[in-house]
């Protein structure tokens, strides 16, 4: 897929755990959150915790490292504050989405599950890339990428690996969300 062009200050919000596990949010409830913060252009995709925003008060010249820690912890505290949860969430802009999307690694077929785990703890991500290694053959592919690692799994069997049942410990759930490649494709 070829990348289109989107606006520098366009953010995209990954909630983890959203939906699922007893915390339920609505799309038009999330949406709303976000515009109440003071973010424009807000728009949610699917009902799995996906957000599209721009922040206006995001300075032109600033990096993105220097806006994305300041601008998560104001998003997770108003996602708790609004939900009663211990919200987290991955960010990145539209731009650096779209170079995630194009990366990935196969040939998407019908028979496979095309997905893409983000973590705010590279460490994390580090540790299942290590264990995907060291697992040997299994029916899943795990690659790693820029900040993110791209899994490939048999449809029917996202939670049956090996790999899908690493990811899925306790241990990562702090840190790490995955979601479908065709979902990422609707973010941007």
């Amino acid at each position: 897929m070829t990348s289109t062009a989107v606006p520098a200050d366009s953010w995209i919000a990954l909630l983890r755990g959203v939906n699922v596990g007893g915390v339920t949010i609505r799309s038009a409830d999330l949406a709303e959150v976000f515009r109440s913060a003071g973010f424009t252009g807000v728009r949610t995709v699917l009902a799995s915790g996906n957000v599209v925003f721009d922040d206006p008060e995001h300075e032109p010249g600033e990096t993105a490292h220097d806006a994305r820690g300041a601008l998560k912890r104001r998003i997770e505290r108003a996602l708790a504050e609004a939900f009663g949860y211990e919200a987290w969430i991955v960010l990145t802009h539209q731009h650096a989405l779209a170079d995630i999307v194009d990366a990935y690694p196969w040939t998407e077929a019908d028979e496979v599950q095309p997905y893409v785990m983000f973590s705010s703890e590279q460490s994390s991500l580090d540790a299942l890339f290590a264990f995907s290694a060291a697992a040997g053959e299994q029916p899943d592919r795990v690659a790693p990428g820029d900040g993110v690692l791209y899994w490939e799994v048999p449809k029917g069997s996202s939670t049956d690996t090996a790999f899908a049942k690493e990811s899925s410990k306790a241990r990562f759930k702090p840190y790490v969300t995955t979601r479908n490649l065709r979902t990422l494709r609707k973010l941007l």
